[in-house]
């Protein structure tokens, strides 16, 4: 009762708002409607190409793909053997303990045997994951439990040491090999799954939809859990065509010799990019989108499994919503930008042509969602100020059409709160994306310490480069600014 009463106060508000608007306001600011019109309708095209590809995928393409796929396996007499590589860094135990059943459980279902992977910096995780082990109530005597104590040299590091280590057990193309974070609980039958999706030659790996667990409700679970939402819809759209735009760290599955050839490896534990004004910056974080671009450049294809579910267990890092989104953000989108630029340069025809759109509207689509606040600002200052309460009453009213469609894909409703959250995903976010595009070198880990201290007088080389980006940043922003000017007829 109280969520309906919210939403009949949010409609409320937008049609007060829209009430307010003078009779021949639109027609006095015409240019700048026209610009926010156009601009609109290029992003709310795209999005509803993206639902419409989305509802194909879930309710036609894929369960039809998903029959072929099993019945293909049910025909083989070779069981894949499924490998599982878990990194744990600062994590506590209380999700060590249930993220390790969960793979133990899982690992117990696989039919032709599992084996387990354990990268940890702390002699105390090992000892805990080694005590699940061994209390575990269901039978493990067909899964090897490989503990890897390494020194905390980084996650890359653990990833292509434990590849290494499963590359000795010689899987095959008819093996997967199953990258879990330490704190994401996998489905028990996750082999059962993935395994069937691999009968097919061309797929290179796949990854699944994601649920979240935050004990503390607020705005920084919702935030989560609407962006996992967003993240179903996006990732059908582009599971329609097999080639998903990432391979997400928190559980991702690949085809067995692929995941230990050894310059997949190499691409784990020693990615980079040459800027050419930032030189040569090696990946600290992204790992995920170092083996989904292997596997892009390569002409693998990557599935999704709508129907299947990790679940991460995720804590706020920073005490504030906003400190803790920013956080986040600068290393997401960090990820994507040093990525997404190289794989610009891959043939269309080789990715797709649609899979190639929707990385170059990645970069494009920042500038895109800026643009319209500040042709609104211009054209509040200089025509009539009474256009604020109309664009506010119009991104209302869209971005709740928007999580309208997006929790009707997920058959549920949803809180008024995910209109503000979507908007200030898209706003911020875009705000930030442009922040790191000009800053690639710029990466740490949302777990890892404040490098340096302000006590520290950087070098010159890195202040010249810090400066270089600040002033290209502005640079850019002022271009745009001076383009809505010029477009909604001020200049």
């Amino acid at each position: 009762m109280l969520q309906a009463l919210s939403h009949i106060a949010y409609l409320s508000v937008i049609i007060m708002l829209a009430a307010l608007v003078p009779a021949g306001l639109l027609g006095d600011v015409k240019e700048a409607v026209v610009v926010l019109g156009v601009l609109g309708a290029w992003r709310y095209t795209w999005a509803s190409i993206n639902f419409t590809r989305a509802a194909i995928f879930r309710w036609y393409s894929y369960p039809r793909r998903k029959a072929r796929a099993h019945a293909r396996y049910a025909d083989r007499t070779v069981r894949a053997h499924a490998y599982f590589l878990t990194t744990s860094y600062m994590i506590e135990s209380s999700v060590t303990i249930p993220v390790y059943r969960s793979i133990f459980l899982a690992a117990s279902k696989s039919e032709n045997g599992a084996t387990i992977v354990s990268s940890v910096v702390d002699g105390a995780d090992e000892r805990l994951i080694q005590d699940i082990y061994a209390t575990m109530q269901v039978d493990m005597s067909s899964v090897k439990l490989i503990i890897d104590r390494i020194p905390g040299t980084g996650k890359r590091d653990a990833l292509a040491k434990a590849l290494n280590i499963i590359a000795r057990e010689c899987p095959t193309a008819n093996d997967i090999v199953l990258f879990v974070d330490g704190d994401s609980c996998v489905p028990e039958d996750i082999v059962a799954q993935s395994a069937p999706v691999f009968t097919n030659p061309k797929i290179g790996a796949l990854t699944t939809d994601e649920e979240v667990e935050i004990p503390q409700p607020g705005l920084f679970r919702d935030w989560f859990e609407l962006r996992f939402d967003q993240r179903q819809v996006m990732m059908c759209s582009m599971g329609l065509g097999n080639r998903v735009l990432t391979l997400t760290g928190r559980m991702s599955v690949f085809r067995g010799d692929l995941a230990t050839d050894p310059d997949f490896i190499n691409s784990v534990q020693h990615d980079f990019i040459d800027h050419w004004r930032l030189g040569r910056v090696n990946f600290l974080t992204g790992d995920d989108k170092s083996t989904w671009f292997w596997l892009m450049k390569n002409g693998y294809q990557m599935a999704y499994l709508p129907d299947v579910a990790s679940s991460s267990m995720e804590t706020q890092p920073k005490p504030t919503f906003v400190g803790s989104a920013t956080a986040l953000m600068v290393r997401w989108f960090g990820n994507m930008l040093r990525t997404n630029g190289r794989a610009l340069e891959l043939s269309p025809s080789q990715i797709g042509y649609f899979t190639w759109w929707s990385i170059l509207d990645q970069r494009l689509s920042m500038w895109t969602t800026l643009a319209g606040p500040i042709c609104m600002v211009a054209a509040a200052i200089f025509f009539d100020p009474m256009v604020i309460p109309i664009y506010i009453a119009w991104v209302m009213l869209t971005r709740y059409v928007f999580c309208t469609a997006i929790c009707l894909f997920r058959g549920r409703s949803f809180p008024i709160v995910y209109t503000g959250l979507l908007y200030f995903g898209q706003l911020f976010g875009a705000a930030v994306k442009s922040y790191v595009l000009f800053r690639l070198d710029r990466q740490k880990w949302t777990r890892q310490a404040s490098a340096g201290s302000s006590g520290i007088r950087r070098p010159v080389g890195e202040r010249l480069r810090a400066a270089s980006s600040a002033y290209l940043h502005v640079l850019t922003l002022g271009w745009l600014t001076i383009a809505a000017l010029y477009l909604t007829g001020v200049v």
